[in-house]
């Protein structure tokens, strides 16, 4: 497909949304595809604690790094306003102050692995042999924490700029390399579930390398650099601590309810925790497609804005809505028809794959409502429109706990339940702020 305009004064056509989505399902594939293949191979071992222990170490991790996922939303919405404005030398900027913080974060967390990995643990009520493994896939991974989060600042920078077609390719050298790893360590050279981080360690670090020498050739095909007067001006600096603090909170809160999510199923027993872990692969398989339409959204609306066209926004904000609907109706009918096939591979222990079984409805129709929260996210990172962002993650994650509370008599499904009305309140709390978003615009 034809790489999309990166004018302006471009409509956000069918056609534009699709060369900015299309690249980016098909490397998103291949990151559920990962976690699919890390549950699989430890799912080969006939204890669920296994997998419960991967579970819980990507959990860990999710934690950790995606309280730093500003380092990709704020670098996209900053740097497709950069590009609506024309102004190349900040684009370029927008890459270095985000990579600058991911080295001294990553750094951080490297000196700060012992507690970090304490507190993690004592939140999460796992059985000791869960607990065990867990910990063990965590003094691996941390070590991967500088390269992971370059990674995050570089694939926010390419889609900003609306080059999905470059983070299609660092995000499948990332991702192939990191399941062909996996399955030499685990299975050929019987590491367990140390060799499945080992893996990601060595892939991550290949991609952050790749990354920065692609944006760098990028940088002088647009006749800039990275300048320190423009990477430390301190208007800039300014503005991007406050929308990348802002997005940390509205992380930091969306994580907290993943979170208790699975601290909820471990505390439920290894079965229902494992069980709860292969479901999790089939929602994050559906949110992964979806990400396409939602980082569309974001590089379309972040340009608009940058270009201060309302009607663009609107436009953009419409039609890319429009197509993550229809693929999250596809993606619920897949799941309705392979769901059994698909529990069947990701675990060979029956005890869980009876209970997936009798909680699939549930991430059947997760797609069907999480969609329009995440296309309002990918509108709200567009326009840096953060503070909204934090302010409505902060009480839909109030009121996702209060449904918790409300329906735990029913148990694992109350859990689950509780899930969906957290959907729901994400998407009312966003869309009570878009008007105002879009009055923000000059026309």
């Amino acid at each position: 497909m034809t790489r999309p305009s990166t004018d302006p004064a471009t409509p956000a056509s069918h056609r534009a949304i699709l060369g900015i989505a299309l690249p980016i399902m098909l490397s998103n594939v291949s990151t559920p595809l990962l976690g699919a293949v890390d549950t699989a191979v430890v799912g080969q071992i006939p204890d669920p604690a296994h997998i419960g222990a991967v579970a819980v170490g990507s959990l860990v991790f999710t934690f950790v790094f995606w309280a730093f996922g500003f380092l990709r939303m704020g670098t996209t919405g900053l740097t497709a306003q950069a590009l609506g404005a024309r102004d190349a030398d900040e684009m370029v900027a927008a890459l270095g102050r985000a990579l600058l913080v991911a080295l001294v974060a990553g750094a951080g967390m490297l000196v700060l692995q012992w507690p970090i990995r304490e507190a993690a643990f004592a939140v999460l009520d796992a059985s000791a042999s869960v607990e065990g493994l867990g910990r063990s896939y965590f003094d691996i991974r941390i070590w991967a924490a500088p390269a992971t989060l370059a990674n995050y600042a570089l694939l926010g920078w390419f889609i900003g700029l609306g080059r999905t077609d470059i983070a299609l390719v660092l995000q499948l050298l990332l991702n192939l390399t990191n399941i062909v790893l996996d399955l030499w360590f685990v299975l050929g050279l019987g590491w367990g579930v140390p060799g499945v981080e080992a893996g990601t360690v060595l892939a991550e670090v290949l991609a952050a390398v790749a990354g920065v020498m692609l944006a760098l050739r990028h940088a002088r095909g647009m006749g800039t650099r990275w300048q320190p007067r423009k990477l430390l001006a301190p208007a800039q600096l300014r503005r991007t601590i406050v929308v990348n603090s802002d997005i940390m909170v509205r992380s930091l809160a969306l994580i907290f309810v993943f979170v208790w999510f699975m601290a909820q199923g471990a505390a439920q027993g290894d079965v229902r925790l494992a069980a709860n872990a292969v479901l999790m692969q089939f929602i994050a398989i559906s949110a992964y497609f979806l990400d396409g339409l939602a980082f569309a959204a974001e590089a379309l609306v972040g340009r608009a804005v940058g270009a201060m066209r309302r009607a663009a926004l609107a436009t953009a904000a419409i039609r890319t809505s429009l197509w993550a609907g229809c693929v999250a109706a596809l993606i619920a009918l897949a799941l309705l028809l392979f769901g059994p096939m698909l529990i069947d591979l990701l675990s060979v222990d029956a005890a869980v794959r009876e209970a997936a079984r009798n909680y699939l409805p549930w991430a059947v129709g997760a797609p069907l409502l999480g969609v329009w929260a995440f296309q309002l996210d990918g509108i709200f990172i567009g326009a840096t429109r953060t503070a909204e962002m934090r302010n409505a993650m902060l009480l839909s994650t109030a009121i996702f706990l209060l449904a918790w509370w409300l329906l735990q008599p029913w148990g694992n499904h109350g859990l689950w339940a509780a899930l969906y009305v957290n959907y729901i309140a994400r998407t009312a709390t966003l869309l009570w702020h878009y008007p105002a978003l879009l009055r923000s615009v000059p026309d």
